[in-house]
């Protein structure tokens, strides 16, 4: 992809490093994104700076790196001329929004993690219901991932 760029918010901070760790290692230029509500909630810091070639923390309320939201740090990347060739987030379904609302806008290809409850995984409870667009999708069998681009940019 050449430059790729990992989000996460909350506890997506997780699940994003063993992907930051991939796109890494198949050799491309690494931005991470990591934020939270304060610097209390902030974790695997030490972790993705090892990793990414530049890592830029967040926070709601200012206690620690920059004042604000992950989509305003990612906004000023592609603002600022940086050639994103991919995007991953995970995080709180209105950050993974607002990060798909943005991304769109310059036809950047984001995916992001539908992460509901997941109760039989055959989408016969309707637990992981989710509505992208407007379609109605399960998690468990259409894939919190794997739904594609194109539905992806459409919540």
């Amino acid at each position: 992809m050449g430059t790729a760029c990992v989000v996460g918010g909350g506890i997506g901070i997780a699940p994003i490093y063993p992907i930051a760790q991939a796109y890494r290692a198949a050799g491309n230029k690494l931005h991470t994104i990591i934020g939270a509500r304060n610097k209390s909630l902030l974790f695997y810091e030490e972790e993705h700076r090892a990793v990414a070639d530049q890592l830029h923390v967040c926070t709601d309320d200012g206690s620690y790196g920059h004042h604000g939201f992950v989509s305003d740090v990612l906004k000023k990347l592609i603002d600022g001329g940086e050639k994103i060739g991919m995007i991953m987030a995970i995080g709180p379904v209105p950050m993974m929004r607002v990060v798909s609302n943005l991304t769109r806008q310059y036809n950047v290809p984001t995916w992001v993690s539908l992460n509901p409850l997941m109760v039989d995984g055959t989408g016969m409870c309707g637990g992981c219901r989710v509505r992208i667009g407007d379609e109605t999708k399960f998690a468990c069998v259409d894939g919190p991932t794997s739904t594609g681009i194109k539905l992806i940019l459409t919540f």
